[in-house]
């Protein structure tokens, strides 16, 4: 009887030390504030936002803030989602950040345009409004109370990484982002590169990192390759990390680790300029660029990778405890 009152005991103890490691794990990733937040914002063409014409729709957005643990002003990273919207890929990077101390800010850019997806469909929104988008986040973010304006990191997915990458350019901060802010780091995940901008190495000298998966066959490496070569001739802090065997969306873990086809996946593999000023030439037809160009497809590849999403993580856990300087 002895014997099996300590067994029990025993027993006992350690369900309660796991259930305590349990809780603290997971109360560490519960925001104890969310809040809902409107977006004064802009609906226009890449002409207009390129030229700095504020002529667009006034348009209302939104995003969610998750306040991490932790009190007075806390650091933050906005996310900037893809063409799917919203999804899956969110709220593994929202457990992560939270489970170190960081609020995040997911802005929604399409339910207020009435726009579900454009993934079958690119037309829908010009590619560079997002980057409008985030700047007046930005603007909105900083004067929260609970967010510290010196410790505002970016990070986009896909057409979302594409608007964090080019977010940079100092030409369209000064033209778009009157607050100023200029955020802490600039985070990438396999975003389009496919476009040369005038003055597009003349950027941030905050940090810019770069994730892209070698076999992605719905958004190529090549055409990053080539930027970020163009970005390290100016002695930028920028770093691309690819991975091998790595297809698109490799941060959704309900994706199979196989890649699956995307038939009515609209695939944009053109060489793009902008010449002159406001407009983009397609290098093929020297003529601008449409969305009945021959370049444009469709099918593509995604497939989750644990291993490049754990990569992934570390490298901006590493990169977010420096710039925030965490403790």
């Amino acid at each position: 009887m002895k014997k099996l009152a300590v067994g029990v005991l025993a027993t006992l103890a350690v369900a309660i030390a796991q259930a305590a490691l349990v809780t603290k794990t997971f109360s560490d990733e519960i925001a104890p504030h969310i809040e809902t937040i409107p977006i004064q914002t802009l609906t226009i063409s890449d002409e207009q936002f390129l030229k700095g014409d504020a002529s667009g729709r006034p348009t209302t957005i939104s995003g969610i803030l998750r306040v991490a643990q932790g009190s007075g002003r806390l650091p933050l990273v906005i996310l900037v989602h893809g063409s799917g919207g919203i999804e899956e890929n969110a709220a593994v990077w929202e457990r992560l950040f939270a489970s170190i101390g960081i609020s995040t800010f997911a802005i929604d850019s399409f339910s207020g345009r009435g726009i579900v997806s454009t993934v079958a469909d690119q037309s829908q929104l010009g590619r560079l409004n997002m980057i409008l988008d985030l700047y007046r986040s930005l603007a909105i973010l900083a004067a929260h109370p609970q967010v510290d304006p010196n410790r505002i990191a970016v990070m986009g997915f896909s057409r979302g990484g594409q608007a964090v990458l080019y977010a940079t350019l100092k030409r369209f901060q000064k033209m778009w982002n009157p607050s100023g802010i200029d955020p802490a780091a600039y985070i990438a995940l396999y975003a389009p590169c496919i476009t040369t901008y005038i003055g597009d190495t003349e950027v941030t000298d905050h940090p810019i990192r770069i994730f892209h998966g070698r076999s992605d066959d719905w958004v190529k490496i090549a055409p990053c390759r080539a930027y970020f070569k163009r970005l390290r001739a100016t002695s930028k802090d920028v770093e691309m990390t690819e991975y091998r065997n790595t297809w698109h969306a490799f941060d959704y873990p309900s994706l199979p680790s196989k890649p699956v086809n995307i038939p009515y996946a609209q695939t944009t593999h053109c060489v793009l300029k902008e010449e002159p000023v406001g407009t983009i030439i397609n290098a093929a037809t020297h003529k601008p660029f449409t969305y009945a160009d021959d370049c444009l497809g469709r099918n593509a590849h995604v497939a989750y990778s644990a291993k490049a999403t754990r990569a992934t993580e570390e490298a901006i856990r590493s990169l977010l405890e420096k710039v925030f300087k965490l403790p």
